[in-house]
């Protein structure tokens, strides 16, 4: 099984989801925190708490981790348009 450390994992991650910026960091032992970022201001785009993740990860691992994220940006709806939708 293909195997790697966080940093990798987080590498490949940011690869997915150029050309936004991603950054992730481990808030526990098995959980971390993920930023997606606009790369021009350093704006927030959306961050995610409590993702399940370890140290050392399979890549199946970090393709639900895509995904998860994936999900949560189909989910997420700005509140510029819930403002303009009025």
């Amino acid at each position: 099984m293909n195997k790697m450390t966080f940093p990798n994992a987080c590498q490949v991650m940011r690869w997915h989801f150029h050309p936004l910026g991603f950054e992730a960091t481990m808030d526990a032992p098995r959980s971390m925190i993920a930023r997606l970022f606009d790369r021009a201001t350093g704006e927030t785009v959306m961050a995610i708490a409590g993702i399940p993740c370890t140290s050392i990860m399979a890549a199946a691992d970090v393709e639900r981790i895509i995904e998860a994220v994936e999900t949560e940006m189909d989910a997420f709806v700005p509140f510029c348009a819930l403002r303009d939708a009025g």
